[in-house]
């Protein structure tokens, strides 16, 4: 099955060169594109001098990957933060997931990057709760096929926990396939506000969202 890996990116000229470098792509009959928010770095120039597609779209995450999905040919889309590191053999590990159609949709198990003692046991939880609940981070690669991704719409149109509830409607389609193998994602959000301060925000803030609370006074809490 063809694969396209959208990345959202807004200001990540520091992290692209290294995160492009090492998109494992041979032998993966995949195309990549990147769908900037209005980056006022060199974001964009560095994509296109790498000489990989990238749109540009108004900023919102959730926008920016739907716009990604719009444009892309794939039967199987990944959605790649740009701070995030694919596993070696992770493409094909992901289609043979959702080859066999019991999956519609899955994810990596996610290990933080960075010097914080207590990231591996940050990861640990953050990956079992995800096997527990059937819900999935952005953080962890969330991958679908494309028919499922059109069925409920593509991400909602939010500022915040659009990874969230694209998870609750896609349960609906199937259970996602929770791969073992680890993307590698950057401990800076952790590392710059705060490792228990951020933990304590997000837990309030999917509390909230669980109780009903708009996503738009979630994103105000968040900034």
């Amino acid at each position: 099955m063809t694969l396209s890996i959208i990345i959202p990116m807004l200001n990540e000229a520091r992290a692209l060169p290294g995160m492009l470098a090492r998109l494992p792509l041979r032998g993966c009959h995949c195309e990549v594109i990147l769908v900037d928010g209005g980056s006022r770095d060199d974001s964009v120039a560095i994509a296109r001098q790498a000489g990989f597609r990238v749109l540009e779209t108004a900023p919102g995450r959730a926008r920016q990957m739907n716009a990604g999905a719009a444009a892309a040919t794939g039967e199987l889309l990944l959605f790649l933060h740009a701070d995030t590191l694919l596993p070696p053999m992770g493409l094909q590990a992901l289609q043979a997931a959702l080859a066999d159609g019991k999956h519609r949709w899955g994810r990596f198990d996610v290990r933080i990057s960075g010097r914080h003692p207590m990231f591996g046991v940050v990861a640990g939880l953050m990956n079992l709760r995800s096997r527990l609940t059937g819900i999935a981070t952005g953080d962890q690669a969330i991958f679908v096929t494309r028919e499922a991704f059109s069925r409920i719409g593509g991400f909602p149109d939010q500022p915040l926990m659009e990874d969230i509830e694209l998870s609750k409607r896609l349960k609906h389609l199937s259970a996602p396939a929770c791969l073992s193998l680890k993307v590698s994602t950057s401990g800076r959000r952790w590392e710059s506000r705060g490792l228990w301060r951020t933990i304590w925000l997000m837990w309030r803030l999917r509390f909230a969202y669980w109780r009903g609370a708009p996503a738009e006074q979630l994103a105000r809490a968040y900034r």
